[in-house]
This record gives structure tokens, sequence and C-alpha cells, in this order.
């Protein structure tokens, strides 16, 4: 069905009104890495029972977290074949440090639709209150959806991915486990694009690849490790574009600079004449 740009514009989403335990923060941050040195006090604090410490791109999965069936793009105005959809965008903002339990409420609206001739390229935001009113978190993204494009409406602009035009101040390997996407999805995100070969092959891909929000996770923590003594407390705010794959069992490179009291980075595959993984990632300490 084509996309009705009007009427998904003007959608009132239902309230979404969810919960999680300390338990799923655990599972999130283990799914992400987190514990690769059992011995390293820094690695414990995103798993400590009861009160983890909570990265920011917890948001991604909250809402999500117990879901057992695949996702579903059916939106007023907006139904799409999920195998046409990749995640483009993702942008977290927190005013304060998450709570390792809780229960919230999200508003969901779609804020811009773009027409770009072969796809169509959506945005939307969410904002996530607790049951008092206080500002939990707020999340921006983007999907590309192809062959959902011709409708006759803006072609947004154009996207930049500069970055410094000197050498990183810090490379940081990132190795992906071989079992790393049949881990994440046990956080929600139940796409059989990262789990099931046959439909990773008719997508085209030669294998199940990587869920884009666990690199995404794990880039932040890299770099919350890496600059900010692993204080996840410490980041107020982190987005990536999603610019390409990769693929479980293969290890990324994490290029860091600091600029101007803002910390950005892009992420790579060096087995892969250092294809983009992740582009524009930037982290916003508080």
């Amino acid at each position: 069905m084509p996309i009705d740009v009007d009427v998904a514009l003007n959608a009132e989403l239902d309230p979404v009104e969810f919960s999680w335990a300390s338990s799923d923060v655990q599972l999130y941050q283990l799914a992400l890495g987190a514990g690769s040195d059992p011995m390293s006090p820094r690695e414990l604090s995103y798993l400590a029972d009861d009160t983890p410490q909570v990265l920011p791109t917890f948001a991604t999965v909250a809402a999500t977290f117990h879901a057992t069936k695949p996702p579903t793009v059916q939106f007023p105005g907006i139904e799409i074949e999920l195998s046409k959809v990749l995640h483009a965008s993702e942008q977290v903002e927190v005013p304060a440090p998450l709570p390792p339990s809780g229960s919230a409420r999200a508003v969901t609206r779609f804020t811009d639709i773009w027409d770009k001739g072969k796809a169509a390229v959506i945005w939307s935001q969410t904002t996530v209150t607790a049951p008092d009113g206080t500002l939990l978190w707020r999340q921006k993204r983007s999907i590309f959806a192809r062959g959902e494009g011709g409708f006759g409406g803006e072609r947004g602009p154009s996207t930049s991915d500069a970055v410094p035009d000197r050498a990183p101040d810090l490379e940081v390997p990132m190795p992906i486990l071989p079992q790393q996407a049949l881990l994440y999805r046990l956080c929600g995100d139940r796409n059989p694009l990262h789990a099931d070969p046959e439909f990773a092959a008719a997508a085209g891909f030669p294998r199940p690849i990587l869920h884009g929000l666990c690199t995404y996770g794990m880039t932040c923590k890299a770099i919350t490790d890496a600059l900010l003594d692993s204080d996840a407390a410490a980041v107020a705010g982190y987005g990536a574009r999603f610019a390409g794959v990769a693929y479980p069992g293969e290890t990324l490179t994490v290029n860091i600079w600091k600029d101007a009291g803002r910390v950005v980075a892009s992420v790579v595959a060096p087995a892969r004449d250092n294809a983009i993984v992740l582009s524009s990632v930037e982290l916003a300490p508080v």
C-alpha cells in the first residue's frame, strides 16, 4: 500500500505503557559484550544485581524487550513489508541517568517522510515519561523503506558524514562474538534477518547480519569505556547513522575523535576494506 503522508504525519498513535527490571538491563548489556573481562570492576558495573549502571542505549529496547515475534511496520498511512525496511539512524537524549528498573509511558509520532525516488525515509520521535510525568528519554529515528518512494513527497536534505580531517585520537577494536546476534535477539528484536540464514539470503546477505542497534549499543559502550571511565551516567546523548552491516564473528574498529567538547566516531570493518558500518556517530558527555 502506498505511503499516505498526510495520514501518517497527522496520526495520533496510542501510547505504550511498559516496565523493565534490572535483569533486563543486565541481559541487554551482556548482549553488547559487557563482562568480557569477568574480573574487571568496570565491566561488572554493567551487570551488578539490582543496581547495574544503565547505558542510555537501553532506551532503544526497553519498550519491546519482551517481544517474542518479529516487529511489524504497520501504522496509519504506513504499511511496509519488514524485508524492505532498513534502520537508517537512531538518536537518544537522556536528561538524567536511566534507572535500572521502572515503568514508563511512550508516545510516538511521525515527524517527516522523505521521497527518495525508489525508497522512502520515515522519521519518528518517541517521548518517554515516568508515571509522575518526568521525562526519562527522547528518541529520534529514521528507517529506509526500499521500493516505497515515488509518492511525490519532499526529497529531504542531503546528509553529511564528515569527521575531523586528521587521524583519529583513538582506535578501539570491537570484536563481535559469533553468537552475538542470537544473544541480542533475546532483547526483543526477533527480526529473522539476524537469525535465519534463509531469510538473510532472500534479503541479499550471505549470512545473518548483526542487529544495527546491537552495533549501535556496542559502540556507545566502547566510547564510554575508552573516554568516560565506563561511567554510563556521564552520557547525555548519543546517535549514529547505519551506513553498512556487521557480521557476527568479525572485529570492527571504532575510530574516535575529540572535537570541540563533543565526541565523534565512525565504525569500520577492517577485514572488508574498512567498509563503514556506523557513520555520524556522536556522543554528548554530561
